[in-house]
């Protein structure tokens, strides 16, 4: 019985990753998109093949139509007809208020994690759809709390773009379940991943803001790759247009 084949946009660090592995564990092939950290992409292919599954990294900026095309034809060209997708390449721009926020900062977020957002999620709309004969076909849209926070005085375009995210998989899901295709969104909390230090600049940021959450920590990228998994699974064969929040009780 062939694997079911999951691309995962973003797939080379984090979150994505952790998602990559935990998929390759559970049974699919593993497509794993990277903008441009080739090494990292690599050592996650090499755990999926560990875990048993053909894996394969795909260059490609998720902000652009083109490489999103092309790295959606090269995942089906290499593992065959796509199953599910997670939609999670994004980034958040070096933090400030918005007063303070150069439209460059602005745009950049914009069009990866809205514009860019959307054209994967069309793209894994056509898809799924081609590969009608598949069970169990899925999205999972990466959203963030930071939708219903606001994120003041930190990146509240970046908080405005996943409030567009949650949209998009309210909307989506709607067309999409008629076919079969179940699309929902995963919102992680705060993540001990590298964007703190590398995007926005505030590598403190995990232990100022980590006292304030319920749980008094942040989340480890396995405990939301978990909530996505299960987001994918047959477990989940109900679940439509939901936003699951991952995020310590914030």
């Amino acid at each position: 019985m062939s694997r079911p084949v999951l691309l995962v946009t973003g797939g080379s660090r984090g979150i994505g990753a952790a998602i990559c592995r935990f998929a390759a564990e559970r049974g699919y092939d593993v497509a794993v998109n990277y903008q441009g950290n080739a090494a990292a992409a690599a050592e996650v292919v090499a755990a999926c093949e560990r875990a048993g599954a053909k894996a394969i990294a795909l260059q490609g900026d998720m902000a652009k139509e083109t490489d999103i095309v092309r790295v959606f034809a090269e995942a089906k060209a290499a593992l065959g007809p796509l199953t599910a997708v997670v939609n999670n390449a994004a980034i958040t721009g070096k933090s400030s208020p918005l007063v303070a926020a150069e439209a460059e900062i602005i745009r950049a977020c914009i069009d990866l994690n809205v514009t860019g957002a959307i054209l994967v999620a069309r793209e894994a709309a056509r898809a799924l759809l081609a590969n009608e004969g598949a069970k169990n076909r899925a999205i999972v849209n990466i959203s963030s709390i930071a939708a219903g926070l606001g994120s003041p005085d930190e990146y509240v375009w970046y908080a405005a773009s996943k409030a567009a995210v949650d949209s998009l998989t309210v909307g989506l899901a709607k067309e999409l379940a008629p076919q079969g295709i179940r699309v929902n969104a995963v919102a992680p909390g705060m993540t001990e991943t590298d964007i703190h230090a590398v995007s926005t600049g505030d590598p403190g940021r995990v232990a100022r803001i980590a006292p304030t959450i319920p749980l008094k920590r942040v989340a480890q990228p396995e405990e939301i790759a978990e909530a996505v998994l299960f987001a994918l699974s047959e477990a989940a064969s109900y679940m439509v247009g939901s936003i699951i929040r991952v995020g310590g009780g914030r």
